[in-house]
């Protein structure tokens, strides 16, 4: 009964607060994009360890140039060349130049570097043609980061940029928290694998793709295991391996009150704790929780539009707390529903309607992606965001305000 429900902010609150960050491993950081860092890193030495040309040009003395014009070009004795990956052993006196590329060393006595653009190089002498300010085109000795300092911090997520700076001060190898392992159990008789010819009555499988595709874009590692014949044995059979092989177990089909519906009942057989079955929503009310031997067990609905509504609002958010993300949820926005919602007298459930959301002047307008059925799966295609419709609400006027879940955007709460 609805009354016996929780809601949606009842079901994802109770799945939060049972589920705890995964312990920390280490990793080669080629392999750690994505990840959450687990410890401090410091940098033992200055980035960049020695002051260095910017720019491929001539190490000068800026007092030398400072009246140097293309009419009036100032003439300097080149020394030698210094290429990037060679020490620097000369000393530019007054008068006197060394051509430089960019990223060698700057040499004793030089304090600028004009680009070779400014330049005209014959016989080992160079013309200035430009004036170069002390300093200029030259990358000081830790500029960017200084011995011991505190470069990152656990929590950071490692993207590309903090790739590059942990090779930077000498970190091949980095401590992020695990990404869960995340078994994808899929039952049902009727259905067949994509690629399978269909006989009268099954239908194709698509709950086991669209789901491990979203485990993956959430950073998690899926195991979809073979689809599960609708008897207790193999429901039972499945589920035992699936929690052998991994952190997290996501079931989809088989939740429901059907006869052949066996996951609930197999379950609590094994000892699993049901912390709810049913939430108040729409698509998505045979939404399930247990926790068995210390690991999560969500149950997802078995029509597709469900499936997916469900990982997206509250295994997504589970999986990131898993891995120590901050950050769980996707952004919240107000838009103009344009063409409005009904709800039918006493409905409390929360709504979520599959939309396309688009600037439109000073406001952002969603609108449906057509029919909203949970069999439905060309609505998500087409959808960048869920609208909102609360269970306390009595529906949305065509042109009102609703609240959007930006399922395209990162996470920013």
């Amino acid at each position: 009964m609805a009354e016996n429900l929780l809601t949606v902010e009842e079901a994802r609150a109770a799945i939060l607060e049972r589920t705890a960050v995964l312990p920390a491993e280490e990793r080669d950081i080629d392999d750690a994009l994505g990840r959450v860092l687990a410890e401090v890193v410091t940098a033992p030495e200055d980035v960049p360890p020695f002051t260095n040309s910017a720019m491929d040009g001539f190490a000068v003395r800026a007092g030398d140039v400072a009246g140097a014009s293309p009419e009036g070009p100032v003439e300097l004795r080149v020394l030698a060349d210094l290429p990037a990956g060679t020490a620097a052993r000369v000393r530019v006196a007054p008068g006197t130049a060394a051509r430089i590329m960019t990223g060698a060393r700057m040499p004793e006595g030089a304090d600028a570097v004009v680009p070779v653009e400014h330049t005209a190089m014959a016989a080992g002498t160079v013309w200035v043609r430009r004036a170069v300010r002390a300093g200029g085109n030259v990358r000081r000795a830790g500029e960017d980061v200084r011995a011991g300092e505190t470069v990152l911090a656990p929590g950071a997520v490692l993207r590309p940029a903090e790739l590059g700076l942990l090779a930077a001060v000498g970190r091949a190898r980095v401590r992020v928290v695990r990404a869960p392992v995340v078994a994808v159990v899929t039952t049902g008789d009727e259905l067949v694998a994509a690629g399978e010819t269909r006989s009268e009555g099954q239908i194709r499988d698509v709950n086991i793709h669209s789901l491990c595709g979203q485990v993956w874009m959430a950073g998690a590692t899926p195991v979809p295991f073979p689809r599960v014949r609708d008897t207790r044995e193999a429901v039972q059979d499945a589920l035992v391996q699936a929690w052998g092989c991994a952190d997290v177990v996501v079931t989809n089909g088989g939740v429901s009150v059907g006869a052949w519906d066996h996951v609930k009942a197999v379950l609590e057989e094994l000892g699993a704790q049901c912390l709810f079955w049913g939430v108040r929503q729409k698509p998505g009310k045979p939404m399930a929780f247990w926790e068995w031997n210390g690991k999560p067990v969500l149950g997802l609905p078995g029509n597709p539009v469900s499936c997916m509504i469900c990982f997206e609002e509250y295994v997504r958010p589970a999986l990131r707390r898993m891995m120590g993300h901050a950050l769980l949820h996707r952004p919240v926005r107000t838009a103009v529903l344009v063409e409005g919602f009904d709800k039918a007298e006493g409905d409390l459930r929360t709504h979520f309607l599959r939309v396309v959301a688009r600037q439109e002047g000073d406001r952002l307008v969603a609108r449906a992606t057509g029919p909203q059925g949970s069999g439905i799966l060309s609505s998500m295609v087409r959808a960048n965001a869920l609208a909102v419709v609360p269970g306390e609400s009595r529906g949305v006027a065509p042109g009102e305000e609703v609240l959007l879940h930006m399922t395209e955007l990162p996470e920013d709460h």
